[in-house]
């Protein structure tokens, strides 16, 4: 069971994104550099059984395992530690429960898609459930191939807001399967943006993604035989 506190903090018409340690980790960067970069302030906590027993600190105060954060009309869940794999199902089913019946005007989730499975220039894919109405940037999308998989956190959302009717969305972008994925979480940003008209920055999340790019191919170089004619 899931509890958020405070007990009578009001949600009513407002829109609730999440994201969570996924492929890339591209929903958890998403929704932290959102938070930062729109300077939104923490204003409720999730408290569960199911949660995992961690915590740190970030600028002198606690930071508890699942969060919420506000601006404006927009709700960030923050979900600082991954929830233990077999706690996941049952915690993610209560979050769906809750979030349909919170007076939330919809539900938007960013998750990570295998990069292997692209198959043209497109940065990312996107599923409703069928209460949502598509609009804006999402009306052109491009809509997730037919027997493709969603796994773990956002695949439980979304089948549970399913079942209840609620309207909801993932912008599922492609990542690297091996690594953090900035440029994904970017990508993923730039949808997000465009369908609340907020602007938030991405280039710091580019930077950072062609940093990491840039050590992986020294490495792989690194790796190479200095000689490679021997191989010809």
């Amino acid at each position: 069971m899931i509890e958020v506190l405070p007990r009578d903090k009001s949600f009513s018409g407002k829109v609730l994104i999440a994201g969570f340690h996924g492929i890339g980790a591209t929903g958890y960067y998403a929704i932290r550099y959102m938070i930062e970069s729109l300077g939104a302030k923490r204003t409720a906590y999730v408290d569960s059984d199911l949660t995992a027993p961690i915590s740190t600190s970030r600028g002198g105060r606690i930071v508890t395992p699942v969060e919420l954060y506000e601006s404006g009309d927009l709700v960030f869940l923050r979900t600082e530690f991954p929830v233990q794999k077999e706690n996941e199902f049952t915690f993610y089913r209560e979050l769906a429960i809750w979030a349909a019946s919170a007076g939330f005007s919809e539900v938007a989730l960013i998750g990570g898609l295998d990069a292997t499975l692209r198959r043209d220039d497109s940065d990312y894919r996107v599923v409703f459930t069928s209460a949502f109405k598509p609009r804006g940037i999402l009306e052109t999308s491009k809509v997730l191939e037919d027997e493709l998989i969603i796994v773990g956190p956002v695949a439980v959302l979304l089948n549970n807001l399913e079942i209840y009717g609620f309207p909801a969305y993932s912008v599922l972008a492609y990542a690297n399967t091996e690594r953090v994925d900035p440029r994904a979480a970017a990508n993923a940003v730039k949808v997000l943006s465009e369908v609340y008209g907020i602007h938030v920055d991405t280039d710091p999340l580019i930077e950072y993604a062609e940093k990491i790019e840039s050590q992986v191919k020294l490495e792989v170089q690194s790796l190479k035989p200095k000689d490679e004619s021997i191989y010809t």
